[in-house]
């Protein structure tokens, strides 16, 4: 019965240090449940090989996204390794004013953002650890993706990153991916039937209350 209830949606806050998995949770997750979508950051940097505008990133230049900025069409940004990242507004407004869940991939400060927004009551925070330091090390090196200069300030910026893991409601540690994804499912269930997010809940419960006065009349 519930099922046809209408509902709130999500606003899945997915944070960690580079490295430590959240790509890869959040790629699985999105695959295998419809109702979630990737809210699309815009970014300053330019596109890596095989990433695709308005799939991946929005590109913008930094004068385009400081506009939007400062327009108030963000709802999260921060700089990152000399560039600017966030996420436009409207479309997470829309998304949840229609029940669908929406998944962030943001660091420390983008999460905090979206804490203190308007939209916090729809927030749930999740922080993925890895389960050591030197196997987040090996793990950037194994993507093969960035410059040895890069791997090394990614790894002292994980430090920091690390030290906010107390501010999220639920931190999973991704030492075998299979159960952490099966962990991260089990939240996102528990966190889509809380009693303030079941929007029909209140007139079922009225129906039940009217028909035990039905029997008792």
């Amino acid at each position: 019965m519930s099922s046809e209830w209408p509902r709130r949606g999500l606003l899945i806050i997915f944070s960690s240090p580079s490295g430590a998995g959240k790509s890869t949770l959040s790629r699985r997750l999105l695959e295998s449940d419809p109702d979630v979508r990737f809210s699309i950051s815009a970014t300053t940097r330019p596109p890596r090989p095989g990433e695709v505008e308005g799939r991946d990133y929005y590109f913008r230049s930094r004068r385009e996204f400081e506009a939007m900025a400062e327009g108030d069409e963000m709802l999260e940004w921060a700089e990152v390794f000399g560039n600017l990242y966030g996420t436009p507004r409207a479309p997470v407004e829309a998304a949840i004013a229609q029940g669908q869940d929406v998944l962030f991939d943001v660091d420390w400060q983008g999460g905090q953002q979206i804490r203190n927004s308007s939209l916090r009551d729809a927030v749930v925070s999740i922080f993925i650890l890895p389960p050591s330091i030197a196997e987040l090390e090996a793990r950037l090196h194994g993507r093969a993706q960035d410059h040895p200069e890069v791997v090394a300030r990614r790894m002292e910026k994980s430090r920091d990153e690390i030290s906010h893991w107390a501010e999220y409601e639920y931190v999973l540690v991704n030492e075998n991916l299979r159960q952490c994804e099966s962990d991260l499912r089990a939240i996102i269930r528990a966190e889509r039937l809380r009693r303030d997010r079941q929007l029909g809940l209140m007139s079922f419960v009225t129906r039940l209350n009217r028909e035990f006065e039905e029997r008792q009349g």
